[in-house]
């Protein structure tokens, strides 16, 4: 059997400007996909080139299950002294909290700082350092890699987690949703599915920040849920405008819903209930039936109206 080479591309032979180029690409659902698994963490874009003073950052985006602001600067060459003190100034104008640093190469003494900047805060920051590679074999198209060279302390630890650390029930849920997402990749759905993690929902992005179809499992309660959950200050008002369509909505979806707007809370939800207890591994296949089904119809029917919201 003959093998191919693995070949690495120079950056710049493929993206030739970062802010026409590489700020795009990385700005794609895929690509904050991409990202997002290699940190751990579920992205969705807010806005590109964002003014902060007469500077402009070139992502901020935010971690939907922190709700955690995110900043982005790209560097596709070595790190440089400007860059460092471009994402400080970033994350303090824009109130973000995960700072993340893209560059072709890390110098030592770059890495030192991102390091130190991680020790001297709290839990509440986290300052990463990446560096991006393309690699091709033979004839293939690019592909591009993330390596995080610089996280907090005992961030992969906690990422990773164990059997030993995590709960049973946090163990199940964790396999609940890996074996969720491998039928679906099998059964052809057209949904973007992300890294699982163990907790009782599973986010699938719908095309607008704070804004997730979820599903969900209730092992005390034992049931599936399938929801569209709505975060921060205009939830309640995208709530009361998509309740005005409730009769079409499920009319389209042929499925009478619980409208919960959370009175007490910021958030607001619609979701639809039905039994299942995850802890009985021979009903799963029916109950990945049951949320592959109600994720691709929710998102059919919710994804434009939700994208098309004036709020």
């Amino acid at each position: 059997m003959d093998l191919a080479k693995l070949k690495k591309i120079n950056l710049k032979e493929f993206w030739k400007d970062e802010a026409r180029e590489f700020t795009p690409w990385l700005a794609q659902e895929e690509s904050l996909e991409l990202l997002g698994n290699a940190l751990g963490l579920e992205i969705e874009l807010k806005d590109t080139e964002v003014q902060v003073g007469k500077f402009y950052a070139d992502l901020l985006a935010i971690d939907i299950n922190s709700d955690r602001n995110i900043i982005v600067e790209n560097q596709l060459g070595k790190t440089n002294h400007d860059h460092l003190g471009k994402i400080i100034t970033y994350a303090s104008g824009l109130d973000a909290s995960i700072i993340v640093w893209i560059c072709g190469k890390v110098s030592e003494e770059h890495r030192n700082a991102i390091d130190w900047l991680n020790e001297i805060t709290d839990e509440k920051i986290a300052f990463f350092a990446l560096e991006i590679e393309l690699w091709k074999i033979g004839n293939s198209p690019l592909a591009p890699k993330f390596n995080v060279v610089c996280s907090p302390n005992e961030w992969a630890k906690m990422l990773k987690g164990t059997s030993k650390s995590l709960s049973e029930t946090k163990v199940l849920q964790l396999e609940f949703w890996q074996t969720l997402k491998e039928y679906m990749e099998e059964n052809k759905t057209f949904l973007r599915l992300r890294t699982p993690r163990a907790q009782h929902w599973y986010s699938i992005a719908i095309g607008r920040s704070y804004f997730n179809l979820s599903l969900t499992v209730n092992t005390r309660d034992k049931r599936l849920g399938c929801e569209i959950y709505m975060r921060g200050e205009s939830a309640k008002t995208a709530f009361k405008k998509l309740e005005k369509k409730k009769k079409v909505i499920e009319t389209e979806l042929s499925e009478e819903l619980n409208w919960q707007e959370l009175p007490e809370g910021q958030d607001s939800r619609i979701i639809l209930y039905t039994e299942g207890d995850i802890k009985n591994k021979e009903r799963w296949e029916e109950y990945f039936s049951w949320c592959k089904n109600y994720a691709e119809k929710f998102h059919r029917v919710f994804s434009k109206r939700i994208k098309n919201l004036k709020l």
